[in-house]
Protein backbone atom coordinates (compact mmCIF):
# COMPACT_ATOMS: atom_id res chain seq x y z
CA UNK A 1 0.00 0.00 0.00
CA UNK A 2 1.23 3.47 -0.92
CA UNK A 3 0.77 5.49 2.26
CA UNK A 4 0.23 8.63 0.16
CA UNK A 5 -2.84 7.23 -1.62
CA UNK A 6 -6.27 8.46 -0.56
CA UNK A 7 -9.16 6.11 0.17
CA UNK A 8 -10.73 6.90 -3.21
CA UNK A 9 -7.48 6.23 -5.07
CA UNK A 10 -7.06 2.94 -3.21
CA UNK A 11 -10.62 1.81 -3.98
CA UNK A 12 -10.57 2.56 -7.72
CA UNK A 13 -7.32 0.65 -8.18
CA UNK A 14 -9.33 -2.61 -8.07
CA UNK A 15 -11.28 -3.43 -11.23
CA UNK A 16 -13.19 -6.51 -10.14
CA UNK A 17 -14.03 -8.64 -7.12
CA UNK A 18 -11.35 -10.91 -5.79
CA UNK A 19 -14.10 -12.56 -3.76
CA UNK A 20 -17.77 -11.80 -3.15
CA UNK A 21 -20.11 -13.02 -0.44
CA UNK A 22 -23.83 -13.59 -0.07
CA UNK A 23 -26.18 -11.91 2.40
CA UNK A 24 -26.55 -15.25 4.20
CA UNK A 25 -22.78 -15.46 4.68
CA UNK A 26 -22.71 -11.91 6.00
CA UNK A 27 -25.50 -12.62 8.47
CA UNK A 28 -23.80 -15.73 9.82
CA UNK A 29 -20.50 -13.88 10.16
CA UNK A 30 -22.13 -11.06 12.13
CA UNK A 31 -23.61 -13.60 14.57
CA UNK A 32 -20.09 -14.41 15.76
CA UNK A 33 -18.73 -10.86 15.67
CA UNK A 34 -19.90 -9.34 19.01
CA UNK A 35 -18.16 -11.97 21.12
CA UNK A 36 -15.13 -11.78 18.84
CA UNK A 37 -14.93 -8.02 19.43
CA UNK A 38 -15.28 -8.63 23.17
CA UNK A 39 -12.31 -11.00 23.05
CA UNK A 40 -10.19 -8.44 21.23
CA UNK A 41 -11.14 -5.69 23.68
CA UNK A 42 -10.13 -8.00 26.51
CA UNK A 43 -6.84 -8.68 24.75
CA UNK A 44 -6.05 -4.96 24.66
CA UNK A 45 -6.13 -5.04 28.45
CA UNK A 46 -4.40 -8.37 29.00
CA UNK A 47 -1.94 -7.99 26.07
CA UNK A 48 -1.93 -11.78 25.77
CA UNK A 49 -1.45 -11.44 22.01
CA UNK A 50 0.64 -8.54 20.69
CA UNK A 51 -1.43 -5.87 18.90
CA UNK A 52 0.80 -6.08 15.80
CA UNK A 53 0.33 -9.84 15.73
CA UNK A 54 -3.43 -9.27 15.74
CA UNK A 55 -3.08 -6.73 12.94
CA UNK A 56 -0.97 -9.13 10.84
CA UNK A 57 -3.69 -11.76 11.20
CA UNK A 58 -6.30 -9.29 10.00
CA UNK A 59 -4.16 -8.11 7.08
CA UNK A 60 -3.73 -11.76 6.05
CA UNK A 61 -7.51 -12.26 6.04
CA UNK A 62 -8.25 -9.11 4.06
CA UNK A 63 -5.54 -10.00 1.52
CA UNK A 64 -7.30 -13.26 0.71
CA UNK A 65 -10.69 -11.58 0.39
CA UNK A 66 -9.48 -8.51 -1.49
CA UNK A 67 -11.43 -5.78 0.30
CA UNK A 68 -10.06 -2.42 -0.85
CA UNK A 69 -11.60 -0.35 1.96
CA UNK A 70 -10.50 -2.80 4.66
CA UNK A 71 -6.99 -2.98 3.24
CA UNK A 72 -6.75 0.80 3.28
CA UNK A 73 -8.17 1.21 6.78
CA UNK A 74 -6.21 -1.55 8.45
CA UNK A 75 -3.01 -0.58 6.69
CA UNK A 76 -3.40 2.95 8.06
CA UNK A 77 -3.97 1.55 11.57
CA UNK A 78 -0.96 -0.74 11.21
CA UNK A 79 1.20 2.24 10.22
CA UNK A 80 0.04 4.10 13.32
CA UNK A 81 0.93 1.07 15.43
CA UNK A 82 4.48 1.19 14.11
CA UNK A 83 4.46 -1.45 11.37
CA UNK A 84 6.58 -0.56 8.36
CA UNK A 85 5.15 0.12 4.91
CA UNK A 86 7.14 -2.74 3.36
CA UNK A 87 5.83 -5.15 5.98
CA UNK A 88 2.24 -4.06 5.39
CA UNK A 89 2.63 -4.36 1.62
CA UNK A 90 4.03 -7.84 2.06
CA UNK A 91 0.99 -9.02 4.02
CA UNK A 92 -1.44 -7.31 1.64
CA UNK A 93 0.19 -9.07 -1.32
CA UNK A 94 0.20 -12.48 0.35
CA UNK A 95 3.95 -12.46 0.92
CA UNK A 96 5.76 -14.05 3.84
CA UNK A 97 8.95 -11.97 3.99
CA UNK A 98 7.96 -10.41 7.32
CA UNK A 99 6.22 -13.40 8.88
CA UNK A 100 7.82 -14.27 12.19
CA UNK A 101 8.49 -17.98 12.74
CA UNK A 102 6.44 -17.99 15.95
CA UNK A 103 3.49 -16.40 14.14
CA UNK A 104 3.62 -18.42 10.93
CA UNK A 105 1.02 -21.02 11.92
CA UNK A 106 -1.46 -18.33 13.00
CA UNK A 107 -0.98 -16.40 9.74
CA UNK A 108 -1.50 -19.58 7.73
CA UNK A 109 -4.65 -20.31 9.74
CA UNK A 110 -5.93 -16.77 9.06
CA UNK A 111 -5.39 -17.26 5.33
CA UNK A 112 -7.11 -20.65 5.45
CA UNK A 113 -9.96 -19.20 7.53
CA UNK A 114 -10.55 -16.57 4.86
CA UNK A 115 -10.19 -19.08 2.04
CA UNK A 116 -12.81 -21.29 3.72
CA UNK A 117 -15.13 -18.25 3.89
CA UNK A 118 -15.05 -18.29 7.70
CA UNK A 119 -16.02 -21.95 7.88
CA UNK A 120 -12.77 -23.89 8.50
CA UNK A 121 -12.21 -27.53 9.34
CA UNK A 122 -11.97 -28.14 13.07
CA UNK A 123 -8.54 -29.74 12.78
CA UNK A 124 -7.18 -26.43 11.48
CA UNK A 125 -8.36 -24.62 14.59
CA UNK A 126 -7.16 -27.47 16.80
CA UNK A 127 -3.69 -27.01 15.35
CA UNK A 128 -3.45 -23.41 16.56
CA UNK A 129 -4.88 -24.40 19.95
CA UNK A 130 -2.04 -26.90 20.19
CA UNK A 131 0.49 -24.30 19.05
CA UNK A 132 -0.62 -21.28 21.11
CA UNK A 133 -2.97 -22.59 23.80
CA UNK A 134 -6.73 -22.08 24.09
CA UNK A 135 -6.70 -18.45 25.22
CA UNK A 136 -4.41 -17.20 22.48
CA UNK A 137 -6.13 -19.37 19.86
CA UNK A 138 -9.47 -17.76 20.69
CA UNK A 139 -7.97 -14.31 20.19
CA UNK A 140 -6.45 -15.38 16.86
CA UNK A 141 -9.82 -16.77 15.76
CA UNK A 142 -11.62 -13.64 16.98
CA UNK A 143 -9.29 -11.41 14.95
CA UNK A 144 -10.06 -13.43 11.84
CA UNK A 145 -13.81 -13.47 12.56
CA UNK A 146 -13.95 -9.71 13.03
CA UNK A 147 -11.95 -9.10 9.86
CA UNK A 148 -13.99 -11.34 7.58
CA UNK A 149 -17.20 -9.65 8.75
CA UNK A 150 -15.70 -6.29 7.88
CA UNK A 151 -14.64 -7.66 4.49
CA UNK A 152 -18.13 -8.95 3.72
CA UNK A 153 -19.54 -5.45 4.12
CA UNK A 154 -16.48 -3.61 2.85
CA UNK A 155 -16.27 -5.47 -0.47
CA UNK A 156 -19.65 -4.30 -1.84
CA UNK A 157 -19.02 -0.87 -0.29
CA UNK A 158 -15.70 -0.68 -2.15
CA UNK A 159 -17.45 -1.66 -5.38
CA UNK A 160 -20.12 0.98 -4.80
CA UNK A 161 -17.58 3.74 -4.15
CA UNK A 162 -15.65 2.72 -7.25
CA UNK A 163 -18.91 2.89 -9.23
CA UNK A 164 -19.58 6.40 -7.90
CA UNK A 165 -16.20 7.43 -9.29
CA UNK A 166 -17.01 6.06 -12.72
CA UNK A 167 -15.14 2.77 -12.41
CA UNK A 168 -17.65 -0.01 -11.63
CA UNK A 169 -16.28 -3.48 -11.00
CA UNK A 170 -16.49 -5.66 -14.11
CA UNK A 171 -18.50 -8.42 -12.42
CA UNK A 172 -20.68 -6.28 -10.15
CA UNK A 173 -24.13 -4.71 -10.32
CA UNK A 174 -25.66 -1.78 -8.51
CA UNK A 175 -28.41 -4.10 -7.24
CA UNK A 176 -25.85 -6.39 -5.59
CA UNK A 177 -23.91 -3.51 -4.03
CA UNK A 178 -26.91 -1.65 -2.61
CA UNK A 179 -28.67 -4.88 -1.70
CA UNK A 180 -25.76 -6.04 0.44
CA UNK A 181 -25.26 -2.62 2.03
CA UNK A 182 -28.90 -1.98 2.89
CA UNK A 183 -29.84 -5.54 3.84
CA UNK A 184 -26.65 -5.83 5.87
CA UNK A 185 -27.68 -2.85 8.01
CA UNK A 186 -31.24 -4.14 8.40
CA UNK A 187 -30.08 -7.62 9.44
CA UNK A 188 -27.43 -6.34 11.84
CA UNK A 189 -29.58 -6.09 15.02
CA UNK A 190 -31.16 -9.49 14.37
CA UNK A 191 -27.78 -11.13 13.89
CA UNK A 192 -26.41 -9.49 17.05
CA UNK A 193 -29.38 -10.78 19.08
CA UNK A 194 -28.87 -14.20 17.52
CA UNK A 195 -25.23 -14.16 18.63
CA UNK A 196 -26.16 -12.98 22.12
CA UNK A 197 -28.69 -15.80 22.51
CA UNK A 198 -26.09 -18.32 21.38
CA UNK A 199 -23.83 -17.09 24.15
CA UNK A 200 -26.64 -17.21 26.73
CA UNK A 201 -27.29 -20.89 26.09
CA UNK A 202 -23.59 -21.73 26.10
CA UNK A 203 -22.95 -22.32 22.40
CA UNK A 204 -19.34 -21.71 21.30
CA UNK A 205 -18.41 -18.65 19.28
CA UNK A 206 -17.08 -20.69 16.40
CA UNK A 207 -18.33 -22.84 13.57
CA UNK A 208 -16.57 -25.54 11.61
CA UNK A 209 -16.99 -27.37 8.35
CA UNK A 210 -18.14 -30.82 9.39
CA UNK A 211 -18.31 -32.27 5.89
CA UNK A 212 -16.22 -35.36 5.19
CA UNK A 213 -14.44 -33.83 2.22
CA UNK A 214 -11.20 -31.95 2.76
CA UNK A 215 -10.75 -29.05 0.39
Amino acid sequence: MNKNLSLTESVIQREEFKRRFSLREMYLAVVFTPRAISKLIGNKKSKLVDKNFVKRIQLAVTEVNGCAICSYGHAKMALRQGMGNDEINSFLSGGSDFTKPEEAKAIMFAQYFADSRGFPKKYAYDSIVKEYGKKKARIILSAAQMMITGNMYGIPFSAFLSRLHGKPYKDSTLIYELGMLIAGILCLPIAIIHGFLRGCIGLPNERFDKSMTDQ
